[in-house]
């Protein structure tokens, strides 16, 4: 469980066009987006990792020690919102972020949105992965699927209809991987 390599790669090439040197990661896995994230960053990069589940992280720690980047990685083990809530409490103009990146509980997507808005900073992008939801958002719903994919695809549908009017973004929705909706900050 992953992100297909590339996708990885389209990211790590988003990543160097915007000359991204501060991101945020929501939901850290086994950490191979963020060790795509870490390697296509300068020398002098950072990126702020949250995650309920430090365990988790620690499953792609030596493969992140080994490619010589966890000095860019400053992992926060704890539940996303109030994490985000404290960082816009104390974060400066010039902090904000270039790149975010979520991956995290689907049914908050829309209010990591909120917060990624006050976290990232105009001309930054902000990345969903999981916006396809296995190609179920496309078509209608399979009753004889389970009762939480089903739940997690109503809700896809309803956060990728509220990215498509979002006038603070542009929006490109990627047929890669499990879908990635990338965005824009303009406002």
């Amino acid at each position: 469980m992953s992100m297909p390599a590339e996708e990885g790669q389209l990211l790590s090439m988003l990543l160097s066009l915007i000359n991204a040197k501060k991101t945020i990661e929501i939901g850290v896995y086994t950490g191979y987006s963020l060790l795509t994230t870490a390697l296509a960053l300068p020398k002098e990069g950072q990126i702020v990792a949250i995650d309920i589940e430090k365990s988790y992280y620690e499953i792609g720690l030596p493969f992140i020690q080994r490619a010589g980047v966890e000095n860019k990685i400053n992992f926060i083990e704890g539940a996303a919102i109030p994490t985000l809530d404290k960082m816009i409490q104390e974060i400066k103009e010039d902090d904000l972020f270039d790149f975010a990146f979520v991956d995290a509980d689907k049914l908050n997507y829309k209010e990591y949105h909120e917060h990624l808005l006050k976290l990232v900073k105009v001309g930054g992008v902000i990345a969903y992965d999981n916006t396809l939801w296995s190609g179920s958002v496309a078509v209608p719903i399979d009753p004889s699927d389970p009762e939480e994919f089903i739940e997690v695809r109503n809700y896809q549908v309803k956060f990728n209809d509220f990215l498509a009017v979002d006038s603070r973004i542009e929006i490109s929705q990627v047929c890669i991987g499990d879908g990635l909706t990338i965005c824009r900050r303009i406002i």
